[in-house]
């Protein structure tokens, strides 16, 4: 993507030849796409079967009174911290869905146009009406500057009816829209904050926008897009719903301190969220909890947030990975050893249960325990009692016990390879925690994350991402889920030049990316390949060359039987999801359904 080394409103203007109109929201008039004409024609209304489109992304017209109620009501029931961290993300999901529509629609747009889009976007939506003030970024030195005057705003309208006006700003989602959406484009972390505000009595709403190193202390904004607001047991209540208080981060050793940030939680996809509120709905409660999802995902930081929003929160907590104990240690690593109980037995130890009683204990990978201590492990969870090996006492232990797996639990009590009796016993308040694929919403939030931590880890200097990584990143579909996406910040890290953008050479390997670019049918029906891809599979080059040569190989394909073939590949590896087959081929879903329908068509011969 072409762009100068620093770029601001009026130079936009002046190198691209656009205006800008008085009073047009900051449209860009004859500028490069996408312009305001450009995403009115993604916007699509199908009445007859009761869907609204943008792009391939399901649309709603809502009262906004109806929203007005909704937001009055979060209030006045969950209070105004909390009511405006649900609207804040809220918004911030919104911001990083239009983000993604206009990434995928103009992949090598200008790319201040790019950024402005997403006030077109808003004032398509009837949100509000935005017109830029200034607006300096700087993609290599990971920099961003914008105020905006924002005008109309729906929000205001409604909280201002509610409640009339105030001292403190209102327009929450609209916030959190402005750092979602600019945040997924910039790849790193970009803060909005309202300076003026209608609901304070100003004539219009006054934003400004910055990274998040130019604000300095972010950690009040992170409150609200992060899902931080949870709630600490007081350990002298008996009441979980009288006992909540604020969390106050303690003084703690630095090396717990470094532990807790090594285990941070971040995210504001909805996915994350539930979650996150699953979390804290068990949290002031004994049940035993069972965390399952793919490996990496994030179970154990998610248990030791569980621990650390408890009332168990002073007393130890103890990780035990059940896969990396030989089977001939369990019982002594898990319920301790007495002097001269076996061979080596030099001195009596205690086990994982009794160093966390008081506290929690996480059995990570449990599925991988054998019948026979799944059997030991069963009485212990039962009894509450443990017996040292060669010992002949037995213990009295109060531990809360949170299990992690990756497998189907299930499925192997069926195939004989777990206690059922077991099974039920962990699985009292099951939570599972999605794929990074399915919360790609949180993959700026993380790479953000993960940048600053592995930053100071190794004394590095990036100054952010390139273009090109951030787009990357948010189509590798991480196998390795947030470890692998924490692996690849860290070695771009390490690769980047201080005072650099990491770029997608620094983080991936050629093989890493050889199966995520595609064919795709460009606007003029033409098969197109991303100009910055890493190669189609081999046997579709083959029949491609096939087609343009003429050749009479057996596998050789017409242009119009290609594309037709496309069409079914993506809609079978889809399973009929046509909004999904689409993006696949870079359409959308109309165009995707138009050219599916034509394709059905009688076969053109060879």
């Amino acid at each position: 993507m072409a762009k100068p080394p620093r770029i601001s409103l009026a130079e936009v203007a002046r190198q691209t030849g656009t205006m800008l109109r008085r009073g047009d929201s900051g449209h860009f008039v004859d500028g490069q796409a996408p312009t305001m004409a450009d995403l009115t024609e993604s916007l699509f209304f199908s009445p007859g079967d009761g869907r609204i489109w943008l792009n391939d992304q399901r649309m709603l017209l809502l009262h906004s009174s109806a929203i007005g109620h909704l937001r009055r009501e979060l209030i006045d029931t969950l209070g105004v911290d909390r009511a405006r961290g649900l609207l804040t993300r809220a918004g911030y999901v919104a911001g990083a869905r239009d983000a993604q529509l206009v990434r995928e629609r103009w992949p090598h747009g200008d790319a201040a146009n790019v950024f402005m889009a997403g006030t077109r976007l808003h004032a398509l939506e009837g949100v509000v009406k935005v017109t830029p003030i200034s607006f300096d970024f700087d993609i290599d030195r990971g920099t961003y500057e914008g105020e905006f005057l924002w005008e109309h705003s729906s929000e205001d309208d409604e909280h201002i009816s509610a409640y009339g006006i105030g001292t403190e700003p209102a327009c929450w989602s609209q916030m959190g829209y402005a750092t979602g959406y600019v945040t997924s484009l910039f790849g790193q972390l970009v803060i909005f904050r309202e300076i003026e505000c209608r609901s304070m009595g100003a004539s219009v709403c006054r934003v400004i926008g910055r990274h998040a190193a130019g604000w300095g202390d972010v950690s009040e904004d992170l409150r609200y897009l992060e899902a931080k607001d949870f709630r600490r047991l007081s350990p002298t209540s008996p009441d979980p719903e009288t006992a909540l208080t604020e969390v106050v981060p303690a003084a703690v050793p630095a090396a717990e301190a470094a532990g807790e940030d090594r285990h941070e939680i971040v995210g504001a996809s909805s996915a994350f969220n539930s979650a996150c509120h699953q979390l804290a709905r068990v949290a002031g409660t004994r049940a035993t909890v069972l965390f399952t999802g793919e490996s990496g995902v994030g179970k154990e930081a998610f248990a030791r947030r569980l621990h650390r929003i408890s009332a168990r929160s002073q007393q130890p907590f103890i990780a035990v990975n059940c896969a990396a104990i030989p089977e001939t240690l369990i019982e002594s690593e898990l319920f301790g050893v007495e002097r001269g109980a076996f061979t080596g037995a030099s001195q009596s130890r205690p086990g994982r249960f009794e160093r966390a009683d008081g506290g929690t204990l996480f059995l990570d990978e449990i599925g991988t325990l054998s019948l026979v201590s799944q059997g030991k492990l069963l009485r212990a969870l039962q009894e509450g009692e443990v017996e040292r090996v060669g010992g002949t006492r037995i213990l009295r232990v109060d531990v809360r016990v949170v299990a992690a797996t990756n497998v189907d639990l299930q499925a192997e009590v069926r195939a004989g390879r777990f206690r059922e009796d077991l099974y039920y016993r962990l699985n009292v308040y099951p939570i599972h925690l999605p794929p990074l694929r399915e919360r790609r919403d949180d993959v700026p939030l993380l790479m953000n994350h993960f940048l600053r931590r592995e930053a100071d880890r190794h004394g590095r200097r990036p100054t952010g991402f390139t273009p090109r990584a951030v787009r990357a990143m948010l189509h590798y579909a991480f196998p390795g889920n947030i470890r692998e996406l924490q692996n690849l910040i860290e070695r771009g890290v390490i690769s980047a030049e201080d005072g650099a953008a990491i770029d997608v050479a620094h983080m991936f390997r050629r093989e890493q990316l050889s199966d995520e670019a595609l064919l795709a049918i460009g606007a003029g029906g033409t098969l197109t390949a991303p100009r910055d891809g890493a190669g189609e599979p081999k046997r579709l080059l083959e029949m491609l060359s096939g087609a343009l040569n003429g050749s009479a190989g057996g596998d050789s394909l017409s242009l119009d039987e290609l594309e037709r073939r496309l069409l079914k590949e993506a809609e079978q590896a889809e399973k009929g999801n046509l909004a999904a087959a689409a993006r696949r081929l870079g359409l959308t879903r109309a165009q995707f359904a138009y050219r599916l329908e034509k394709a059905a068509g009688p076969a053109a011969p060879s």
